[in-house]
């Protein structure tokens, strides 16, 4: 062996830095006319609680005039939030949600 010898080390590959997407809060708002009774079964359907959950977050709702139902993607959450809202537009109800993006 010749002392020309070179060692070859393996080039370090940089990763492109990934953001994480922005997350998105689904916010319930109350209101007078929606029966309790229906909110709850909606955030049962739309946002797959339990029934215990969804009376939280609709009382809350209802003590606060307002409560974060989930926080999750942007794309995520206002197809929810739409979904929601229409079922109580269907059922001529004022029923409400909205979407803002989180702190």
């Amino acid at each position: 062996m010749s002392g020309n010898e070179t060692i070859l080390t393996p080039k370090q590959a940089t990763k492109p830095k990934l953001e994480r997407p922005k997350l998105h809060k689904v916010i319930l708002l109350n209101d007078d006319y929606t029966p309790r009774e229906f909110v709850t079964s909606v955030l049962k359907a739309v946002f797959r609680m339990s029934a215990e959950a969804g009376y939280r977050v609709m009382i809350t709702a209802h003590k606060l005039g307002s409560c974060v139902v989930v926080v999750c993607a942007r794309d995520i959450a206002e197809t929810k939030a739409k979904e929601a809202t229409d079922l109580g537009k269907e059922a001529g109800f004022p029923l409400m949600f909205t979407t803002e993006p989180e702190e």
